[in-house]
């Protein structure tokens, strides 16, 4: 595992905002909960995390304040064998806050955050070009006009590059931006990507969509396209091939993060040359572990198989 101190390219660099994560230690409320546990959140540096621990040089790039809060998610990113060399400190900026209440959704504090005041100017002194799997979400051009230009300016890169693969999770995030706005661009910047990641019941939210096939056809130009239902399961358009797998039974404590998890597992397969079936299995795998803790990153050592 690669440190963030040596000089190797990562094999999957992920952007993105990371917040520090407040829930309970266990599935109870919120609003009945004695203690919370202080742990970390973002869905990029989620998918870097579960990466690296599936054995793969992964980094993680964003903004974090110049506080005690950034310095937490920094060493906690570290610690998980992510590589962080690329992050930025903002001294006029905080770290984003957010609570999770399980099973009833999340709390942001973000608004005015240190990510939320990137842009593309910092894009020419990355690495993209190198790796072989460059991941964003469709958080990141909600946080601000800054950021939304950030990730046009990072899928051109990585295309002028024509080496490695875009990945895009859609990630639509209800309050951060209505439908209505974040439908179109989300559908652009998926037709933008080699692999994309949606829900199913975010695709019919944002397009109207009612089948995975309706999906593929408002999305044709991803070589690998993901449609996540849940429960049921997930399937893989890629080329002229579909894919289904069925998810892993689960008793559910708390969803949020688990599609970050998915993402990482498939991904983590990709990297290994792993075929569509064995992908998803990945993801799958990865999801089930997140689906029954209240945390983002749980179950992750580093150097863990990917087995």
């Amino acid at each position: 595992m690669s440190s963030d101190t040596d000089g190797t390219v990562p094999a999957l660099i992920a952007l993105g905002e990371t917040m520090v994560l407040l829930a309970p230690p266990d599935a109870t409320r919120l609003h009945d909960a004695d203690q919370v546990r202080l742990t970390i959140g973002g869905a990029e540096s989620n998918v870097a995390a579960h990466v690296a621990a599936l054995g793969h040089h992964s980094a993680w790039i964003g903004a974090l304040g110049d506080d005690v809060l950034g310095r937490r998610v920094h060493r906690t990113l570290t610690e998980l064998g992510v590589d962080t060399r690329w992050v930025v400190f903002d001294p006029d900026a905080p770290t984003g806050v957010y609570f999770k209440d399980p099973g009833h959704g999340v709390l942001y504090y973000r608004a005015g955050s240190a990510a939320s005041r990137m842009t593309a100017d910092g894009v020419a002194h990355l690495p993209l070009e190198h790796a072989a799997i460059v991941h964003l979400s469709g958080i990141t051009p909600a946080l601000s006009q800054g950021c939304a230009d950030l990730v046009d300016a990072v899928i051109d890169r990585v295309r002028e590059a024509g080496r490695g693969e875009l990945s895009f999770d859609v990630n639509h995030r209800a309050p951060l931006w209505a439908a209505a706005d974040a439908a179109p661009v989300l559908l652009r910047l998926a037709n933008r990507s080699d692999i994309v990641f949606v829900g199913l019941d975010e695709a019919h939210t944002l397009w109207g969509s009612g089948t995975a096939e309706d999906v593929r056809s408002l999305i044709p130009e991803p070589a690998h396209l993901i449609v996540k239902d849940g429960d049921v399961g997930a399937t893989e358009f890629s080329g002229d091939d579909t894919v289904f797998v069925p998810a892993i039974p689960t008793e559910v404590v708390e969803a949020v993060g688990a599609g970050d998890a998915f993402a990482a597992g498939w991904l983590a397969a990709r990297l290994a040359g792993a075929p569509a079936e064995e992908r998803l299995q990945g993801g799958h795998r990865r999801a089930h572990l997140v689906l029954q803790s209240t945390e983002d990153v749980v179950g992750i050592a580093p150097t863990e198989a990917l087995a």
